[in-house]
């Protein structure tokens, strides 16, 4: 790894300090000379091709626009991987923060595909994301987003099984549900834990789960756990302006982020899921 930012040895590289890696990864930040770097480490047989797909969803978004920690390398050594980053340098968020944040976004969906999903498989916190490509978004949705993981939770005891006989009424309406668009790129886990504001005050984005999608599954997450301006959706519909109805397909988006909260920490989050399941099954 030293070797991938010019040092001879290790031994150069100098002011080793924990920082919060998530969940599932251990982090440090370190320096080199003058400049600083961000390095995460995990189990290569337990999250296999993570930080090459995580790396690979940083530079789909740079290359639209997005300002994300520059990536140096990934590799691995021994039982572990590891992602190698330019260190972010954190300052004070400027007054048009949320604004800026807004025209991102809405340029970032202006980035399309042939279809949806259409990017290679990676990973939504530690739970496995398919994105083979789909020409339709209402196929996608439930083939590759509710229907494997819906399972897995109904499997684990987390849902009960009449789970998915909702989702079995869920899925015969997603095209009376979902509007036509055309497949977007999306962050994939645009929640206030994934933005950084950088030296210079304006939004640094991390932890992609990128894939393109429907637009409005980025949108909806930002409300799921709070944590943004609603500034931001101004500049937004300024330069995309929202199908009719985005209020009401808020909590349909989030079907998903709740299920993958359910799967990896059941709780409360099973009653949400089922509560936004039913209403959408038409289930009262």
């Amino acid at each position: 790894m030293a070797s991938r930012i010019g040092a001879v040895s290790a031994t150069e590289l100098t002011n080793w300090q924990a920082v919060s890696g998530g969940s599932i990864n251990q982090a440090w930040q370190f320096r080199y000379r003058s400049h600083g770097f961000f390095v995460k480490f995990n189990h290569a047989a337990r999250y296999p091709g993570m930080f090459e797909a995580e790396a690979d969803g940083l530079k789909r978004l740079q290359s639209a626009g997005i300002r994300v920690p520059g990536v140096i390398a990934f590799g691995s050594s021994g039982a572990f991987t590891w992602l190698l980053q330019r260190l972010i340098v954190s300052g004070r968020r400027a007054v048009d923060f949320e604004e800026h944040f807004g025209r991102l976004l809405a340029s970032l969906h202006r980035h399309s595909a042939d279809g949806f999903g259409h990017v290679p498989d990676n990973w939504i916190g530690s739970l496995p994301q398919r994105n083979a490509n789909c020409d339709r978004w209402t196929d996608f949705f439930r083939e590759q987003r509710i229907d494997p993981l819906l399972r897995e939770a109904i499997s684990l005891k987390l849902l009960p099984p009449d789970a998915a006989q909702y989702a079995e009424r869920l899925f015969s309406n997603l095209e009376n549900l979902f509007p036509s668009e055309p497949p977007a790129l999306l962050h994939g886990d645009l929640w206030s834990g994934n933005r950084m504001t950088g030296e210079d005050g304006l939004p640094v984005w991390i932890d992609p789960a990128v894939y393109y999608g429907f637009r409005e599954m980025d949108l909806a997450m930002t409300r799921l756990f709070g944590g943004f301006d609603r500034r931001w959706e101004d500049a937004y519909r300024e330069i995309y302006p929202l199908t009719p109805g985005f209020e009401e397909r808020v909590e349909l988006c989030n079907l998903y982020p709740l299920l993958v909260h359910v799967v990896l920490f059941g709780g409360g989050y099973a009653d949400d899921f089922l509560r936004c399941l039913r209403y959408y099954s038409g289930v009262k």
